[in-house]
């Protein structure tokens, strides 16, 4: 699978994608040469993403913990099986989203945990429309009551906010794949809430 093929913007404004990506790039050479401070920045830069991401999929924040953690050591344990560099950030939520799905089969038959707990990424309240408020709040139900591979597809791109090529490489699927996921999962939101 490939990389995703324009690096999305930081929301740092004042760094360039073209930074960003020479940062990932120098972070991942520097994580295959086994470097230790290298791994230290990928956990500071990369923690609150993965734990929110395991969050969203609907582990518990005791169970989300123990993810993150172990999506960190299998990323350590295998750095040398990322090919290309500049997809260090797919390629981590590629490892997550396996350490996820081991999970869910491993035990099976227990329910997700409500995404009440926690905030959308980016999401601007607005204090003086109690509707948009109630609508956020199904909405977030709708979400967690997805199958785990539409809610899986709704999160990596609308709450990651990875683009459909790397949310797909996150996915391991294909893009067209991906697409018609997300595609179902909108549909069965839009019922839902309307």
């Amino acid at each position: 699978m490939g990389c995703a093929h324009r690096i999305r913007e930081r929301r740092n404004f004042g760094v360039k994608p073209e930074d960003s990506a020479k940062r990932r790039n120098s972070l991942a050479v520097r994580l295959k040469g086994g470097r230790r401070e290298a791994a230290d920045e990928l956990v500071d830069k990369y923690y609150e993403q993965i734990y929110h991401y395991m969050r969203r999929l609907g582990h518990s924040i005791a169970v989300s913990e123990d993810l993150t953690q172990e999506s960190f050591l299998h990323a350590w344990q295998h750095i040398g099986q990322l090919r290309n560099d500049g997809c260090l950030n797919s390629w981590l939520y590629h490892i997550a989203s396996n350490v996820s799905k081991q999970h869910w089969r491993r035990h099976r038959g227990l329910q997700s945990a409500s995404i009440d707990g926690f905030e959308v990424a980016d999401e601007k309240a607005n204090d003086e429309k109690i509707e948009d408020f109630e609508k956020l709040e199904r909405l977030k139900h709708a979400i967690g009551r997805l199958s785990n591979k539409h809610r899986e597809a709704v999160v990596l791109h609308y709450m990651q906010h990875l683009t459909i090529s790397e949310a797909a490489d996150a996915a391991g699927i294909r893009e067209g794949t991906f697409k018609s996921r997300l595609n179902r999962a909108l549909k069965s939101l839009k019922k839902e809430i309307e």
